[in-house]
């Protein structure tokens, strides 16, 4: 059993990571109903994917080491929340509307550090 969760453990964030990564590439796809042209829609693509990249990065390098993707994973959630309330007069009914993003990249930090941790040990 014991086998199983560690596979589970190890897995679970590595194919979640790859899921939240391309739901994220999704949002850049709103850049062809710009009507830009072909390099203002591949420079907006470029721009719309900025964190994507960033966290594809952040992933290939957690694929080995655990801790940078769960320190790395959960400040993202944390720069998103802090970024989009920003952007609005502060309410705290706000905050359930970031999470749809901020808490996914919770989750797959918590299960990288887990990871870790259980290597640790």
């Amino acid at each position: 059993m014991e086998k199983k969760t560690n596979k589970f453990v190890y897995w679970a964030p590595r194919i979640l990571s790859i899921i939240f990564i391309l739901f994220l590439a999704v949002f850049s796809l709103d850049v062809f109903d710009m009507g830009l042209g072909f390099w203002g829609t591949m420079i907006g693509l470029l721009m719309h994917n900025i964190p994507s990249f960033i966290l594809l990065a952040v992933l290939i390098i957690s694929w080995r080491y655990e801790i940078v993707g769960g320190i790395a994973f959960i400040l993202a959630g944390i720069a998103y929340i802090i970024l989009a309330l920003a952007r609005n007069n502060f309410e705290w009914y706000l905050l359930s509307w970031p999470m749809i993003i901020a808490g996914p990249a919770f989750l797959i930090g918590i299960l990288f550090l887990v990871n870790w941790f259980g290597k640790k040990k």
